[in-house]
């Protein structure tokens, strides 16, 4: 059974007595789960095997939690065919069964085995017997053997003894040849250099931003490239989004492992249910499914205001919490948020070559639907222009994903070094403490961001924001110290305060 995106064995007894023909599934399961008597009874004797006519009665222990999902029948059938003494006694014991049944007897896949096979090797069981369609998800994990069965027929003879299956084992080299690997490329993106440069910088240091700019500029564009450009992707990180996807049903059978970071990009209609996860039986949202990758919401003043600040416990913490009577959930939810949005409603605030036809309390009500503790976890906003013909001529190569990501894992590897032991791995994640410690000006850069202080009119956390974007600029740059041409650069990051957008 699957809380949260962590597993919890449950046991399948069966209980068969004279008397009339029922089959009832005990246990607090779902419809789902009830059902399965119904394809049980079909796989069973379209499998050529005899189904007990009496009284069947099955408890999924332990009873207190909610079992959903087809994932149960394969184990249920498996007790009942041990019942009538088909199978060897204590032919089964210390496996993990998993799988659903079709009305053949055949074997079909099922989500949460990455889940199932952590679990399984944390308790010491000997081994999971699954679907051969999820294998390969289940052997990512190291001293489990994982074995697939195509049929009920096929786990009866296994058990039995009189069939052999190899244990599927995974190639970790193979596993690891197509990280990184993506199918779109930062080369072709035209034009926009500074917004690019600000990406690098955000991907660098973990921060989040906010990109402003009318419609058609490339905004949407850009933030789907970034994924390529961050830091790469660890096995553990591949580890952890795969289980989130695999636990949602969303992991194709065959993958094995995710080999890309997430990209997620709800609609702005989504509810804050859908966002950061819930449900009667609570279920990961969009920032679990972003983890270790990015979350975009494009037009994001047009998100509803209370699903916006849902956000803020997974931008601060990393996590996300969800309590219900029977218990609480946790699930990882550590993102880079990339906003986009227009200078105004229609989105030509600014433009030379369109005229913006919205009225000043227009403008006012749309650039206030950002609350101010939401912004607060924004370090970047870069205005995005609409791009020029002269751009979308242009030959001139372009920096492809390879060589940025290339820079951006140098700063990372600094700045990780940097916080060893702080417990946070990116300058974005810096307190007042580090900020103080380790975001050190010279004279001329001390100097530029007192004068924005006090001319421009930076509020005390919009600095903070500068020295942190001035230490990953500075970390690109292989500077220890924080220079002029750093902090001015990090000055340029913050439009809404700089422009009075």
């Amino acid at each position: 059974a699957i809380t949260g995106i962590n597993a919890i064995p449950v046991i399948a007894e069966v209980d068969t007595v004279n008397g009339f023909l029922t089959f009832n599934v005990v246990g607090l399961p779902d419809n789902a789960v009830k059902e399965s008597r119904d394809r049980i009874k079909s796989a069973i004797r379209n499998s050529n095997l005899e189904f007990p006519e009496k009284a069947v009665t099955i408890n999924l222990a332990p009873a207190g939690i909610k079992k959903e999902g087809a994932a149960f029948d394969l184990a249920i059938a498996t007790g009942i065919i041990c019942n009538l003494g088909m199978i060897e006694e204590g032919a089964a014991a210390g496996y993990i069964i998993m799988g659903e049944l079709s009305l053949t007897g055949k074997i079909r896949p099922v989500k949460g085995v990455l889940s199932a096979a952590i679990m399984a090797k944390t308790r010491g069981f000997k081994g999971l017997l699954i679907p051969c369609e999820n294998t390969k998800e289940a052997a990512v994990i190291k001293d489990i053997s994982v074995f697939g069965i195509d049929s009920l027929l096929e786990l009866i003879e296994f058990l039995n003894g009189e069939k052999q299956i190899p244990a599927t084992v995974s190639d970790y080299k193979d596993l690891l040849s197509g990280i990184n690997k993506y199918s779109i490329d930062f080369n072709e993106v035209k034009g926009q250099y500074l917004a690019k440069r600000a990406l690098e910088v955000a991907a660098a240091g973990g921060h989040n931003i906010l990109m402003v700019g009318p419609p058609g500029a490339g905004k949407t564009m850009l933030a789907k490239r970034v994924p390529s450009i961050l830091p790469s992707l660890t096995l553990e990180e591949a580890i952890q989004s795969t289980q989130v996807h695999s636990v949602m049903g969303l992991l194709e059978p065959s993958s094995g492992l995710m080999k890309t970071r997430p990209y997620r990009s709800p609609h702005h209609s989504i509810s804050d249910v859908g966002l950061i996860g819930g449900g009667v039986i609570p279920r990961p949202g969009e920032v679990t499914l972003a983890h270790n990758g990015v979350l975009f919401l494009d037009e994001i003043p047009e998100f509803r205001r209370n699903v916006l600040e849902v956000l803020r416990q997974p931008l601060e913490d990393g996590i996300i919490t969800i309590a219900r009577a029977f218990g609480a959930f946790t699930y990882p939810a550590r993102f880079m948020l990339i906003g986009a949005m227009n200078p105004c409603p229609c989105g030509y605030l600014h433009d030379p070559k369109h005229e913006c036809t919205c009225t000043i309390p227009q403008i006012v009500r749309y650039k206030g639907k950002l609350s101010g503790p939401l912004m607060d976890r924004i370090d970047i906003q870069i205005n995005v222009k609409a791009i020029e013909y002269s751009d979308i001529c242009k030959d001139a190569p372009s920096e492809n994903s390879d060589v940025i990501r290339k820079r951006v894992n140098s700063a990372r590897e600094v700045s990780l070094q940097r916080l060893t032991g702080a417990g946070i791995f990116s300058n974005a994640a810096m307190n007042k403490k580090l900020i103080n410690k380790y975001c050190f000006l010279d004279k001329g850069a001390e100097a530029i961001l007192k004068n924005a202080f006090e001319n421009i009119g930076f509020s005390v956390r919009a600095v903070d924001k500068v020295l942190k974007v001035s230490r990953t600029i500075a970390d690109l740059a292989g500077s220890e110290k924080i220079k002029e041409e750093h902090v001015s650069e990090a000055i340029q990051y913050r439009l809404l305060d700089r422009d009075g957008y």
